[in-house]
């Protein structure tokens, strides 16, 4: 059931019959790496549940991913190798490695597997097939599997062999981080405890104006902040020294502006700013209102009065979306907007008084360094299809299991 109390609208693996099959399941391995070591095991970890319940189901567990963007074929730097030795690990249960994930290889990788073991085949990515979601491809991942699990709601905006064309070839289902996921982003979109805001930050408002104008149809308050409250600022009149700002879209941030008034959003720019002529780790600094900011002045986050409004903004709330940092969190001092409102947040969650839902690298960071990451309703480890579904847009391998669930 979903957070609604209605019946899921995708398939799940509560109504797949798992022993003694074959399962493809697609996840997201795509970790940060640094000298060939993963750096933060979030994705990891996130799909363990789904894999292990699996394997207990006496299914043949057959691991799908990609790692980075390879180029040209297969590259040391993007093989999984090194994943199934971390997933091993973090699973506590063999995990067999196959070094391609079709052809010769990944047959005999797949029919070596007994009931309950689990194999990661080679990124997917190696073949150009995955990108382009060419049906020779597609063919070739679905002759080594009798089931098909989508448990990647990160990779589903894209139409890609492993997450949209197998999904159209074999029995289809979500696995549980993909269950929780859809089930979280409907319910707390579809069927909001209201007031509902959003808080929306980053640096540019290019790349986000898809985002507030489906936002501004859905939410009470629409919160903007960062550099992308910048060009708003800008666009009213204010003066913003040397921030970061997009000026050409000045025009655009009027309409953004208009149009939230017309659906009854209210729109909250900064009151008050941090601001420092010099952008660098515990640069000297200062608040000042938001009509003094000087020429040499840089914006670099929200000021104390923001602070507070935001706060109250939170505490009237019922539910909460955000995504992109208030400030510039990565350098100290500048961090404190961003760290103070997800604390406020964090803490009016466990309370019960509000539902958060956040998402996007930077928003994870920014928790992570809060310590707030797990006080939060749900945190999406999506990057680019946690941006499109809050846009409104159809998500591929989404609707690729809602066409199963239709059929």
């Amino acid at each position: 059931m979903t957070r609604s109390g209605q019946a899921s609208p995708f398939p799940t693996i509560d109504d797949a019959i798992l022993t003694n099959k074959r399962v493809l399941v697609r996840v997201d391995l795509n970790v940060p790496m640094e000298n060939g070591r993963i750096t933060d095991l979030t994705r990891i970890d996130r799909v363990l549940a789904n894999i292990r319940e699996i394997s207990q189901k006496g299914a043949k567990v057959i691991i799908l991913s990609h790692l980075g963007r390879p180029k040209n074929g297969p590259e040391a730097e993007t093989s999984l190798k090194s994943v199934a030795v971390a997933l091993e690990h973090e699973l506590g249960q063999m995990v067999y490695f196959a070094s391609d994930c079709v052809g010769p290889v990944a047959k005999s990788a797949v029919s070596a597997l007994r009931n309950g073991e689990i194999l990661l085949l080679e990124n997917t990515r190696f073949h150009p097939g995955e990108t382009k979601n060419d049906p020779a491809f597609v063919n070739e991942l679905a002759e080594l599997g009798d089931i098909y699990v989508n448990d990647a709601f990160s990779t589903s905006h894209r139409a890609h062999a492993s997450t949209e064309g197998i999904a159209r070839k074999l029995p289809a289902y979500a696995g549980r981080t993909m269950q929780r996921e859809l089930e979280m982003l409907t319910g707390m979109l579809a069927h909001p405890e209201r007031p509902m805001a959003a808080i929306v930050g980053g640096a540019k408002v290019s790349t986000k104006l898809e985002l507030l104008g489906n936002l501004m149809r859905k939410v009470e308050f629409l919160f903007i902040g960062g550099g992308m409250a910048n060009t708003f600022l800008a666009a009213s009149g204010k003066k913003i020294g040397k921030s970061l700002c997009e000026i050409q879209l000045a025009e655009t941030a009027r309409r953004i502006m208009a149009d939230a008034d017309e659906a009854n959003c209210q729109l909250i720019l900064p009151v008050d700013a941090v601001v420092a002529t010099r952008f660098e780790p515990n640069a000297s600094c200062r608040a000042v209102d938001i009509d003094s900011v000087g020429d040499d002045d840089m914006i670099l986050d929200i000021g104390p009065r923001t602070i507070s409004k935001l706060v109250g903004v939170l505490a009237a709330a019922r539910t909460v979306v955000w995504n992109g940092p208030v400030g510039a969190f990565e350098t100290p001092p500048f961090q404190t907007g961003t760290v103070a409102i997800a604390k406020v947040a964090a803490v009016l969650t466990r309370t019960k008084s509000l539902e958060t839902i956040a998402g996007g690298g930077d928003t994870i960071a920014a928790l992570n360094q809060a310590s707030a990451f797990n006080d939060f309703t749900y945190v999406s480890t999506a990057g680019g299809a946690f941006l499109e579904w809050l846009e409104g847009k159809i998500l591929p391998g989404v609707e690729a299991l809602r066409a199963q669930k239709a059929a």
